[in-house]
């Protein structure tokens, strides 16, 4: 794990130093002192570059002459009046990549004084350490030979501030939020045979040590309850499903004591069951459990940070197997909530999920609104990319909220209709409701409006589509590829701004 410290702004004397830039290639206070004293090494490094200081560009100056730094690299931070904490988090991950390059163990990192800089000290000191952070994140746990030019260097970071106290206060809890981003990317990373229904849920139960409440149903517990949505998913398995809940009480003197209830999608292993996927990238279906693994990794950051809310996590564990005893296309199928499902496609297995955890939701917890987290369609990939998720909602007010938390967080989502006239399409002529339409058209929508079936009226509620943004294909600055944890950051930040801040 990457040390992070705070340290006054200092030129350290040996190792490896980080600087920013603006745009148009302006060094601040601090970097043209610096410059003057190399005799202008960096502004000729620059003008003979194409860095310009633009928002997570790096430029590296290896051994720079007059020090006996091993490496200088400036990274850009685009505008100063609006580099924000997310541009802040960008730059400083940015940076990490570059020394990772090297041999460098330690690092000294400066955000210069920049007029107009949008973040004060403290703060941007501190999420330039939160983006490092991040951006450190490494899951080699089944590599045996790992060559020596692919093992991290880099084991200490010191972050510049002249507020030094004041940025580990900010770090503090910024610090349990990347916790709760790396347990949701190791749980994404983990093959099916490791982590499945039972062990996902083990995992769960060793975060009672945070002050999380964990609560485990069992397959006959989670039958007793009705749910026959989630067990037809789950009976072509032979591995049991687990229903389990995380609860944070951080606001026990609440005037409304209602938990904001997040839902996750966890189906550890997707072949798609009788209605087989085609075997081409079947291997990504590991990490169907993305939502769940979001879920969970936002609780443990809330208890992480003692949030002062009243949060619960509802996690859904299944695997979707093609098994003798596993569901077919055309069963009907009765849900916790009384309402029956002919099943057409046995594929379209994450919302049988989410039907019965939502409403299990409702009618256990009491909740002042709903927002389930699904790797839900395909579809929805083909209308945003892997660039936002999508985002669909019956109330106006929440959807705002979530919208404004994702762009805050840098975890974008793009809001989607829902109506009637989708609705329609999901009526079947055997049961009350049918878990896909006919045809192809509308497909994230279609499984949005399946969900809504399931909220009851006057609950407030969201769904997340997050199947193209669950991992990233190429590094990026905060994130390295493999899996993205979308959505912990986006729920904390809204626990944060929604309740926290009245």
């Amino acid at each position: 794990m990457l040390k992070i410290t705070f340290v006054p702004p200092s030129l350290p004397a040996q190792g490896a130093l980080a600087l920013t830039v603006a745009t148009g290639r302006k060094l601040g206070s601090f970097g043209v002192k610096f410059d003057r004293k190399l005799g202008g090494v960096i502004s000729r490094a620059m003008a003979g570059s194409s860095f310009k200081g633009d928002k997570a560009q790096t430029l590296s100056i290896v051994t720079p002459a007059k020090t006996r730094l091993a490496r200088l690299v400036l990274v850009g931070i685009g505008k100063p009046k609006e580099a924000g904490e997310g541009i802040l988090q960008q730059a400083s991950g940015a940076a990490i990549a570059a020394f990772c390059g090297g041999k460098d163990t330690k690092a000294f990192f400066v955000v210069d004084e920049h007029e107009g800089l949008r973040l004060p000290g403290a703060e941007a000191a501190a999420h330039v350490a939160f983006g490092a952070r991040l951006r450190s994140y490494r899951f080699d746990k089944y590599r045996t030979k790992l060559k020596p030019d692919q093992k991290p260097t880099l084991k200490t970071l010191a972050v510049a501030s002249k507020e030094t106290a004041a940025a580990r206060r900010v770090y503090a809890a910024l610090d349990k939020v990347a916790d709760g981003v790396f347990l949701a990317r190791d749980l994404v990373s983990e093959p099916a045979n490791v982590l499945y229904p039972e062990t996902m849920a083990a995992r769960c139960a060793s975060l009672k040590g945070t002050g999380l409440k964990v609560e485990i149903l069992d397959e006959k517990q989670i039958s007793k309850l009705g749910m026959g949505a989630l067990l037809g998913v789950a009976q072509g398995s032979a591995r049991p499903p687990r229903l389990v809940t995380l609860s944070w009480h951080g606001d026990p003197a609440a005037k409304d004591k209602r938990p904001i209830v997040f839902v996750g999608k966890g189906v550890t292993f997707d072949t798609g069951g009788i209605s087989l996927k085609p075997p081409g990238g079947m291997e990504e279906m590991t990490t169907d459990m993305a939502g769940a693994a979001a879920v969970i990794g936002a609780m443990a950051a809330l208890a992480g940070r003692k949030a002062k809310a009243n949060v619960i996590g509802v996690v859904g564990l299944v695997e979707n197997m093609p098994g003798g005893r596993a569901q077919r296309p055309g069963d009907i199928i009765a849900s916790m909530s009384g309402q029956t499902i002919e099943v057409i496609n046995t594929d379209a297995e994450g919302r049988l999920v989410l039907a019965d955890a939502v409403w299990y939701a409702q009618a256990k917890l009491n909740p002042r609104c709903v927002i389930d987290i699904a790797t839900l369609t395909g579809a929805v990939v083909i209308a945003l990319g892997h660039e936002y998720a999508g985002l669909f909602s019956n109330d106006d007010i929440l959807a705002k909220q979530l919208y404004e938390a994702g762009e805050a967080v840098e975890e974008p989502l793009w809001r989607f209709p829902m109506k009637d006239a989708f609705d329609k399409s999901l009526d079947s002529s055997l049961a009350d409701v049918k878990n896909v339409a006919s045809g192809r058209d509308a497909g994230s929508i279609m499984g949005a409006q399946f969900i809504k079936r399931f909220v009851k009226k006057g609950t407030p509620w969201a769904h997340l589509d997050i199947a193209g943004v669950r991992s990233v294909s190429k590094d990026k600055p905060t994130c390295p590829k493999g899996a993205s944890a979308f959505g912990v950051r986006l729920f904390d930040r809204f626990v944060k701004e929604v309740y926290e801040s009245k």
